[in-house]
């Protein structure tokens, strides 16, 4: 690609003055694209052993799809941050194997369809997928903050009973019930959860970012001395070696799975939806419907040829847009060199082995914080949805509930039809079917729902007050927004908040003007 210099060292397309395409040189786009594959890679890894884990597949073939969930991955990136045409933001976005079909997938796999049903199911649902990018951003009104938020926070709470089946050495170990076992083998998910907790202490970014990464490794080390890791099969079979189509046999398609992995799709082009617009404000460069349909056709297009490669779908990590945020680096080739690298490390199968030899109870360690991770952002998501004066409260407790079901009850649709059981044991389904039908039903058609101020406990905040006793302790009781105006306490939208006594009594206007200097004050600290 023909190019000028820009600055010293970096260089960008004289018919192009957008941010993203600033060229660094070959050797600094390789450095920052191997930080943006430490930092992702705890997450690339985790779905092919969890679903392979729930396939009975051996610890040869949980890494082969380790390789191969590497191998794809990096195709993914570089068609996403390089581009053809169509295809790709050309923006620097990782992709890698979504968490948010794991539960999904998982789900396919115990109702008797095997790892091919799950490879059907991807390849079917990203063809759906890749037919409504061009015209999700109509659509995507009924994936607000409200839905997105509560399926997010149910994918991470539906990988936990993951991380404690693997914390008790996984599924064989725990059924057994050998309580000695079960004992060291907790205790080492322990210790490899604490290191992790001590690593994200200290002082360096890099240590700190690569916390959960550096945890398994250090507790591997740790199972190795105590004799609780084995590392012989590791040697076994070829260093390097191209990935095999269709190693598994080929996919099989079965209409309920589809249905389910479809579901999960529309979630996945949601995210990928908001991390385009994300990085695109980090970057500072323009971000149309075009730009993002291209985004999401590439998020699919990969989706689509992943099952090939034995491989899982395909989205964009939000970990690696924070650290565009956090390194100020947006270049988009870094992000490419990054992909070139994750294919290289995916055909090498021996690294595959190596991390499918690491025991279970430390992966069960690290899952809690990397599970985890994943439902507070989805509460973090839910943070931004309004609630008072509006029925987001029972949209979000219901379809919380209704996606926990199946996580605490397994068996609660035993007796449903198998397609209704297969769209339904998965609780990120369940989740996100109830959240987007309540929310058309309470948001969108909005005849019958209470008036605003009817007092429904649905809609209606807690009355809020002041205690006329803690005045002298007023900043304990300050929120943001906050100000004191004529003696009146007022909220952010300049409500007054009334200062009462014990017995229920108003008091008007008693603040004095020395409260807003407090209040500035206590905000700074």
């Amino acid at each position: 690609m023909s190019s000028t210099t820009a600055t010293a060292g970096h260089r960008r397309s004289p018919r192009s003055s957008r941010p993203e395409d600033e060229y660094l040189g070959a050797g600094a786009s390789f450095g920052y694209g191997f930080q943006h594959v430490l930092t992702m890679y705890g997450g690339i890894i985790a779905p092919p052993l969890i679903v392979g884990g729930a396939a009975g597949l051996s610890s040869a073939d949980q890494a082969l799809l380790v390789a191969c969930c590497l191998f794809v991955g990096g195709l993914a990136t570089v068609l996403q941050s390089f581009g053809i045409k169509f295809f790709g933001s050309q923006l620097p976005l990782v992709q890698g194997t979504s968490f948010a079909g794991v539960a999904t997938m998982t789900a396919i796999v115990g109702g008797g369809g095997g790892i091919q049903a799950v490879f059907g199911a991807v390849m079917a649902s990203a063809v759906i997928g890749f037919l409504v990018a061009p015209f999700f951003a109509r659509i995507i009104r009924f994936f607000p903050p409200v839905v997105t938020g509560v399926v997010i926070t149910t994918i991470g709470l539906s990988l936990f009973p993951v991380s404690a089946q693997w914390a008790q050495g996984g599924a064989a170990v725990a059924a057994k019930g050998d309580e000695h076992t079960i004992f060291r083998n907790v205790c080492l998910a322990g210790a490899t959860l604490l290191i992790i907790m001590l690593l994200s202490k200290v002082r360096s970014a890099i240590v700190s970012r690569l916390s959960i990464l550096l945890g398994i490794v250090l507790g591997t080390l740790l199972a190795f001395f105590l004799g609780m890791a084995d590392f012989s099969k590791v040697g076994d079979g070829a260093v390097f070696a191209l990935p095999q189509p269709f190693a598994f046999g080929p996919p099989t398609f079965q209409p309920a799975a589809i249905i389910s992995m479809t579901i999960v799709v529309l979630v996945i082009l949601t995210e990928t939806t908001a991390d385009i617009i994300a990085v695109g404000e980090i970057v500072g460069t323009d971000v149309d419907r075009k730009r993002i349909a291209n985004g999401l056709r590439a998020d699919m297009g990969a989706s689509f040829i992943s099952p090939v490669f034995n491989g899982f779908t395909q989205s964009a990590f939000a970990q690696n847009v924070g650290l565009v945020a956090i390194t100020g680096v947006k270049s988009r080739f870094v992000v490419t060199a990054g992909g070139v690298i994750m294919l290289l490390l995916g055909l090498l199968p021996v690294l595959g082995r190596v991390v499918a030899a690491a025991p279970m109870p430390v992966l069960g360690g690290a899952g809690i914080v990397l599970f985890g991770t994943v439902a507070a952002s989805g509460i973090r998501t839910l943070g931004k949805v309004k609630y008072t004066g509006t029925p987001n409260l029972i949209i979000v407790a219901t379809s919380l509930g209704i996606g926990m079901l199946p996580i605490v009850a397994p068996t609660i649709y035993a007796g449903f039809p198998g397609w209704f059981e297969t769209i339904f044991h998965s609780g990120i389904s369940s989740a996100a079917v109830a959240a987007v039908v309540l929310n058309i039903l309470f948001n969108e058609i909005r005849l019958g729902n209470p008036p605003e101020g009817s007092g429904s406990v649905f809609t209606e905040a807690p009355v809020r007050y002041v205690p006329i006793e803690a005045l002298e302790h007023l900043q304990s009781h300050l929120q943001e927004g906050d100000t004191v105006k004529d003696g009146k306490l007022l909220d952010a939208e300049g409500k007054e908040v009334p200062v009462v006594t014990a017995s229920g009594e108003v008091v008007p206007a008693p603040l004095t003007q020395e409260i807003p200097q407090v209040r500035k004050d206590s905000a700074e600290d």
